[in-house]
């Protein structure tokens, strides 16, 4: 019995982070789309140095340096161009506070 209960506990937990995982996919129709180089323009205003931008899951992937100088890698929604994923390696002059928001209103 303690087998069928081990089994039927894993496979739940399985379901459950798979579909937690597929949550990181982009799934907006390619008509609403806006350009890549709309993203880059404001990731450069920002002083971000973009090395790539390509399509991965359906999202705008982007990898780059910050304006300190940290890499990046960052998932973007195309058609809304909001940030979904963000993640970086921060080198001796980088922490993440610069990247926490300081009482700003969520738009």
């Amino acid at each position: 019995m303690k087998p069928r209960i081990l089994a039927a506990t894993v496979l739940a937990g399985l379901l459950i982070s798979s579909a937690a995982m597929a949550d990181t996919d982009c799934d907006a129709p390619i008509a609403l789309w806006q350009p890549r180089e709309v993203l880059r323009q404001q990731l450069e205003q920002r002083g971000w140095t973009i090395h790539r931008i390509k399509v991965d899951d359906g999202c705008y992937e982007v990898k780059g340096k910050d304006h300190l100088g940290n890499k990046f890698k960052a998932k973007f929604s195309p058609d809304t161009l909001r940030i979904r994923e963000l993640e970086i390696s921060f080198n001796r002059h980088g922490e993440a506070y610069d990247y926490l928001d300081h009482g700003r209103k969520a738009e």
